[in-house]
């Protein structure tokens, strides 16, 4: 596992937010990327479980804005080295 999905982990748990299989694939596809919008993340998740919903991408971007670790802009990517990523 990377530092950084580790460090997200780790802030998820320490915040009381389960860490779900869908939300680890959500977590490893947002790592992967670069994305401009949810509907892209859920594309690609998707295919690794057809069981994600669009739904759950949208409460994953925001459980990961909401604790610091993204920021909105113009591109869904990867978490940059200060451990925020604009959106």
């Amino acid at each position: 596992m990377t530092d950084q999905k580790e460090q997200i982990i780790g802030e998820f748990q320490k915040n009381g937010k389960r860490i779900t299989g869908q939300r680890k694939i959500l977590l490893d596809v947002i790592l992967e990327g670069k994305w401009s919008s949810c509907k892209e993340i859920y594309y690609m998740a998707a295919k690794r479980d057809p069981s994600i919903g669009l739904a759950t991408v949208y409460r994953m971007v925001a459980a990961l804005e909401e604790l610091g670790f993204l920021s909105r802009g113009y591109h869904y990517s990867g978490l940059s080295e200060g451990n925020k990523q604009n959106f």
